[in-house]
């Protein structure tokens, strides 16, 4: 059965996109640590990071700079944090959280609780940012 991610990058389940190319896809996480908390998944259906090919692997990071480098741009930040935990979604994905210190990307912590305009709005200002 397909994962949530790949309904996702399908089609079936909206969401706010931000960035697409032939193998990665980025959107805003809706349940996120801070604005602009956004996931970057492979198309390809794997559950676990490092039993990705190693080219989709380094294709995956490469694609996440550059998804890190517009989100710093919109949202104010000292950093992007990175985050690969990998047992809430059986699908290989990235968490990229705007931080200011470690407890920003303290995943215990309550979610935010965003609009859906306050999301589109985010995503359109960092998808404007990418030159993919």
């Amino acid at each position: 059965m397909a994962s949530i991610f790949t309904k996702i990058i399908s089609g079936e389940i909206p969401s706010y996109k931000i960035a697409e190319d032939e193998n990665y896809f980025a959107f805003l996480d809706i349940n996120p640590l801070a604005k602009g908390h956004t996931l970057v998944v492979p198309k390809k259906e794997v559950d676990y990071i490092f039993d990705l090919e190693d080219d989709i692997l380094a294709g995956l990071h490469i694609f996440s700079k550059k998804v890190a480098k517009a989100i710093e741009s919109v949202i104010s930040c000292k950093r992007i944090g990175i985050a690969v935990i990998g047992l809430e979604v059986p699908h290989t994905h990235i968490h990229l959280i705007p931080i200011n210190n470690v407890s920003d990307i303290d995943f215990s912590r309550e979610k935010l609780k965003l609009t859906e305009t306050e999301l589109f709005e985010i995503a359109k200002k960092i998808s404007k940012k990418l030159e993919l």
